[in-house]
């Protein structure tokens, strides 16, 4: 009689933990549109390649998978493999059901077969061997090519986590097949950002087609460590921005205790070799979460922060870098890096990824969580708010309207973002500082606009002289992984000559 009291007891408790995971999908945060991605990558040369897969096959759901392709690198000069793809996606075909009950009805999970029919080999040769006249086109660059010519008029995300000789195969395919009108249109639809170069093909790409949107590090041939990508995990491997980031976050031991767990992150997650996750910034600075405007490389998101190379006018030059950001570290000293524009955001995309790994458990395993959906000035739109105000003015923020899914309790954080819109690589004393107080337990912002004689001192990039300034509200939950969601607020100051719109 006792066991079966027990037994009713825990059934009881199983069946009250699983009930607060069952949510509306009408209640989760909106996918308003899904950027379309091409992934390059050389697995196998170690194992960050197959993490970066694991992960992104958890917001595969934010974007519209167009191939995922393996290539040759520096590291792996002669030989792709779509074998270890293929079981980080069998793996989270098993899976597909169970992340599905945490995603919006109107975008669901892909199916683990359609993401199979999406994988292909590049090249097995190293770089520009792969790239002439009689060198045909391989699979992975077939696929490429049908995949830019096709009749959507949204970007073409290229994501290089290796070697970009496919993409190189392609664009020379279409400068010998196309006019030079039309082959400038294709071109147009590109977007790449490839983690540094790890091939001759990157460097020939934006030599020969500098009019392509291109996010790519720059530095000395194999020094990584100088890279804005190693922010994701690499302080302690490289040597530098130690003490920045919380490196508990990215150690063997967390990702055991929460990634490499279940059906899914037990068997597709293996344990870093270097650094965790090398080329997970690429898809990072896509992530649909308010943060990030991925046409606007030099806002900042989950996956850096970068500024043109050549800011001409005359030059159609698209080769964005490395920006820094002045971010206080955990030791409470100052950076000021390219690293730490990534870092910056540690603990809020490594508890999503956390709390996404508990979406692909059973739901009577799972602890999960969902995004708040932050409502400001009435509007749940991801995309940043745009407000004109008049320097010395004070203009009210609302985001009383703001939920929580789950019904948890919500943390908000106002802070202006000072480096965006500065070419600077040290913003302290260099932007106008934003006066805000809070109310409503930060629901309801006060932001006081600086002075004519700061807000249109003649360095803001507006024709006026007059700034633009970046508020960022970032609201926190308190479930068992915290999840974060973000609204961009962009104040573009005006002086008292002009009329505020």
């Amino acid at each position: 009689m006792a066991t079966l009291i027990a037994l009713t007891v825990l059934w009881t408790l199983v069946v009250q933990v699983s009930a607060k995971f069952v949510v509306k999908p009408s209640s989760l945060l909106p996918i308003p549109n899904k950027p379309r991605v091409f992934i390059l990558s050389d697995i196998s040369n170690e194992p960050d390649d197959q993490e970066s897969l694991t992960r992104y096959l958890l917001y595969a759901n934010q974007f519209q998978t167009e191939g995922i392709c393996a290539v040759t690198s520096t590291w792996l000069t002669d030989e792709v493999h779509t074998e270890d793809m293929l079981s980080v996606v069998n793996a989270y075909g098993n899976v597909t059901d169970n992340l599905n009950r945490h995603a919006p009805a109107d975008s669901p999970y892909p199916t683990g077969d359609h993401i199979r029919s999406l994988l292909r080999k590049g090249a097995e040769t190293y770089g520009m061997k792969a790239v002439g006249k009689d060198v045909p086109l391989s699979d992975g660059g077939k696929l490429l090519l049908e995949r830019l010519q096709d009749d959507s008029d949204q970007p073409l995300w290229v994501l290089g986590w290796g070697g970009v000789n496919v993409l190189a195969q392609v664009l020379y395919k279409v400068h010998e097949t196309h006019s030079e009108t039309d082959a400038a249109a294709l071109r147009a639809k590109l977007r790449v950002y490839a983690v540094s170069d790890q091939d001759d093909s990157g460097p020939w790409i934006r030599q020969q087609y500098p009019d392509i949107f291109y996010i790519s590090s720059t530095h000395g041939w194999n020094q990584y460590g100088l890279a804005a990508w190693t922010g994701i995990s690499g302080e302690n491997y490289y040597c530098e921005d130690v003490g920045g980031p919380d490196s508990t976050k990215v150690s063997h031991k967390w990702l055991r205790d929460n990634i490499q767990i279940g059906p899914y992150g037990k068997i597709a997650y293996p344990s870093f070799k270097y650094i965790m996750e090398g080329d997970t910034p690429t898809f990072l600075y896509l992530i649909q979460n308010g943060l990030g405007v991925p046409e606007q490389p030099d806002y900042g998101s989950w996956g850096g922060r970068y500024s043109k190379v050549i800011p001409s006018t005359e030059l159609n030059f698209n080769h964005y870098s490395d920006a820094a950001d002045r971010v206080k570290g955990q030791n409470n000293e100052t950076f000021i890096s390219s690293r730490a524009t990534i870092w910056r955001w540690r603990e809020a995309y490594q508890n999503d990824f956390a709390a996404r790994m508990q979406w692909s458990l059973p739901a009577n395993a799972s602890r999960a969580n969902h995004h708040p959906i932050i409502s400001i000035n009435g509007s749940e739109e991801l995309a940043p708010l745009n407000m004109t105000v008049q320097a010395g003015s004070t203009v009210t923020v609302n985001a009383a309207g703001t939920t929580d899914p789950d019904g948890d309790r919500l943390s908000f954080r106002w802070f202006q973002y000072e480096e965006p819109g500065s070419s600077d690589w040290n913003v302290a004393g260099q932007v106008p500082v934003l006066n805000v107080s809070l109310s409503q337990s930060g629901r309801m912002a006060q932001v006081q606009i600086p002075e004519e004689k700061e807000s249109c001192n003649g360095k803001g990039f507006n024709p006026s002289g007059c700034w633009l300034l970046h508020l960022i509200l970032e609201v926190t939950d308190n479930g068992y992984h915290p999840l974060t969601s973000y609204r961009r607020v962009l104040l573009q100051t005006m002086n008292s000559t002009q009329t505020v719109s």
